[in-house]
């Protein structure tokens, strides 16, 4: 299956680079899967595609301002070099991250980072593939708050500020946010408002929370030709015991389970195929990707999935082809161009149909990407 098989062109007016007004004020492209066609409305109209019984999935993953701007310098009490600025990836243990660097030219192990304040330092203890680097900090304080209040909101590439806005630390994080990781915000919540969950509620739709920390590769491009060649990163994600019951009743009675965003739908998708969540091995995303040759239809069980409840990592990667065990409807923006995502969502409901929707979106002028607009798969 070649890459260039999920191209499609897109107009550069089209690429949201702010958020809403109000964020249900997004618009909502409905897609229904078994009749083949597309209605266009309003997220806040959300409610109405759906029924008492239906479990609606958010996924609570917080982001953390993961862009430090700082100064290089050889050795402590030296003059400090060049600006340069630190992307963190990855907690590997406290005080210890993966990150980015930008520029990365001369910054080699034994290189020191000076951040505003000094009350945080960072040396280099290691360079890896891919201009990566592997930082040990040092903070005069909690680490957590140093972040917090130096660090800016990493919005993704396509997003052109000029200077940090505290609008984006507000809007590029959903209302339900809780549990901080992420370095991407899980963008198909952030049109919900507490007004309009309250609504689905009342009207019977069960919400349950997961958490998924949306990582480094969400913003990765698919580089190979070929899309079986491609892999994603692993990323952690917890499923509560309370939110696994609950998902495990629904599947059992046969309802629906609706996804909210693709973080969310691989947290699911995966946490139905874990054999042994929370164990060491999992944790350290030593186990394969799942892809969709492992999970074919002649291998699914007959009986109702599992969903398993435990933090785990996982690497899948979702393309046409793969079995959905889990999710039946999926709340989605719309993707870039050859994307992991777009992929998902084409698996999700055929790739003929999704790049027909995203020519509909295109032709009525819908907003793309992570502050553009929605769809409702069913």
């Amino acid at each position: 299956m070649l890459v260039a098989d999920f191209d499609f062109h897109l107009p550069d007016q089209l690429i949201a680079q702010e958020p809403a007004e109000h964020r249900d004020s997004s618009r909502l492209l409905a897609v229904d899967r078994t009749a083949a066609s597309f209605a266009d409305s309003c997220f806040s109209n959300l409610g109405s595609y759906l029924r008492p019984g239906d479990v609606l999935v958010l996924n609570n993953t917080r982001v953390f301002p993961a862009r430090l701007v700082g100064n290089k310098f050889r050795r402590p009490n030296s003059a400090a070099g060049g600006r340069l600025e630190v992307f963190l990836i990855r907690e590997i243990e406290p005080l210890i991250w993966e990150a980015l660097v930008r520029p990365g030219r001369g910054l080699n192990k034994g290189s020191c980072v000076q951040f505003p304040g000094a009350r945080l330092t960072a040396e280099v203890i290691e360079c890896r593939e891919g201009g990566r680097r592997l930082f040990k900090f040092e903070a005069l304080g909690d680490f957590d708050k140093l972040i917090d209040e130096i660090g800016k909101t990493p919005l993704p590439p396509y997003i052109r500020r000029t200077e940090d806005r505290r609008l984006d630390q507000e809007r590029y994080q959903t209302i339900y946010a809780t549990h901080r990781g992420a370095i991407a915000a899980p963008t198909a919540g952030l049109h919900f408002t507490a007004p309009l969950l309250e609504s689905i509620a009342a009207d019977g739709v069960e919400i349950i929370q997961i958490t998924l920390h949306v990582g480094y590769g969400t913003f990765q491009p698919v580089r190979a030709e070929r899309v079986e060649e491609h892999r994603v990163e692993p990323e952690i994600y917890t499923i509560t015991e309370s939110a696994a019951e609950l998902l495990n009743r629904a599947l059992d009675e046969h309802r629906r389970i609706i996804a909210v965003g693709t973080t969310t739908t691989r947290a699911l998708e995966s946490a139905a195929r874990a054999p042994n969540l929370g164990s060491e091995a999992t944790l350290l995303g030593s186990h394969p990707p799942i892809r969709e040759a492992s999970v074919g239809a002649a291998g699914l069980p007959k009986q109702p999935p599992r969903i398993r409840a435990g933090t785990s990592s996982t690497g899948l990667f979702i393309y046409p082809g793969f079995q959905f065990m889990v999710v039946s409807a999926l709340i989605t923006n719309f993707h870039l161009p050859r994307s992991s995502l777009l992929m998902l969502v084409s698996a999700f409901a055929g790739r003929d149909l999704v790049l027909q929707a995203y020519r509909h979106a295109v032709e009525h002028e819908y907003r793309f990407y992570s502050y553009g607009d929605a769809m409702l798969i069913v």
